[in-house]
């Protein structure tokens, strides 16, 4: 059993371990815990043989966690791999009765695992992730792949994916700005059609975003009208993608899609999404607080470090996969 991170970024770095497991346990069942409502990613990965869906709201409390656990006893697991650090996921490691509980020394590892290991520290997430495989197994993990298995469109690709989105507001694209690049991308690149995507609640950002815009007829919102599934099959089947640091930059890697990713608050050196073929990593780099890695601007309030980003830069990066000069 893996019991998956919680956020949709680190759930597409954990790939790689789950492909480390597979490749140290080839005739083994995999079996992974996933919140809900990232389950439609577990279906994208492969190496996978059992998919258990985890809700908070169904499952309230350290009690309803306990619960969920004892719920898999009947399973025997021989490992459970804990890659979250909270006590709540070390709960359910020691609910199930697995034979061996592996994870971080973090939050209460100590007393409710069977092995724990001291936290890596300024490591890339993934290689972090692998780093616990490699500490219980003694083995070296020397082919490190984050993947998806995304269906591809027979349709020519014709679409330019934009997520300017993020949780934290210190790594979201601030609108004026925003709206700058995309007059640009716009005049630039003037027989391609731009799709913005997002959760439901984000829509009303984006069409803020885009009204009044120039070109709005190559302007599409799908902000909250594809699932995790149909995105990570929107953005294999596009040209390419510009995005904040965000989930969607590390899903759109893990598919393969030429990947602009426009870094703000947030550390690259350990975060950033892990394949570097197709990749393209800006930030502004010229304020001495960059990166902050707060998910706020204490400073200016407003992120200095996105509004300052070259127009030209992202341009020059995305033509390099959409034959312009």
């Amino acid at each position: 059993m893996i019991r998956l991170p919680n956020w949709l970024g680190d759930v597409v770095m954990s790939t790689a371990f789950i492909n480390a497991v597979r490749q140290l346990y080839p005739d083994a069942t995999i079996d992974v815990i996933i919140k809900k409502e990232l389950g439609g990613i577990a279906s994208l990965i492969p190496s996978i043989n059992n998919i258990h869906l985890f809700s908070k709201q169904e499952h309230n409390g350290l009690g309803g966690v306990y619960r969920f656990g004892k719920s898999m006893r009947d399973e025997h697991y021989d490992l459970y791999f804990n890659l979250p650090h909270s006590l709540s996921s070390f709960a359910m490691a020691w609910a199930s009765g697995a034979k061996q509980r592996i994870g971080f020394n973090k939050e209460g590892g100590f007393f409710l695992l069977t092995r724990s290991f001291k936290k890596p520290a300024d490591l890339h997430r993934v290689d972090e992730y692998v780093s616990l495989l490699e500490s219980f197994t003694g083995k070296t993990i020397s082919n490190k792949q984050v993947g998806l298995e995304a269906q591809i469109s027979t349709e020519p690709k014709e679409t330019v994916i934009i997520n300017f989105n993020s949780e934290a507001s210190s790594r979201r694209m601030p609108l004026d700005k925003g709206r700058s690049i995309i007059n640009a991308l716009t005049s630039t690149f003037k027989d391609t059609t731009f799709a913005f995507v997002g959760s439901a609640k984000e829509a009303v950002f984006i069409e803020e975003l885009l009204n009044g815009l120039n070109n709005s007829n190559r302007l599409q919102n799908l902000a909250g009208k594809t699932d995790l599934k149909g995105l990570a099959e929107l953005i294999a089947s596009s040209k390419a993608v510009l995005t904040t640091d965000s989930g969607p930059a590390h899903l759109a890697n893990a598919v393969g899609a030429p990947t602009v990713v426009l870094f703000g608050a947030g550390n690259e050196n350990n975060t950033a999404p892990y394949n570097k073929q197709s990749l393209t990593v800006i930030r502004y780099g010229e304020l001495i607080c960059e990166p902050c890695v707060r998910n706020t601007c204490k400073l200016y309030g407003i992120p200095k470090c996105m509004e300052m980003l070259d127009e030209i830069k992202i341009i020059n990066a995305l033509s390099l996969h959409l034959n312009h000069a």
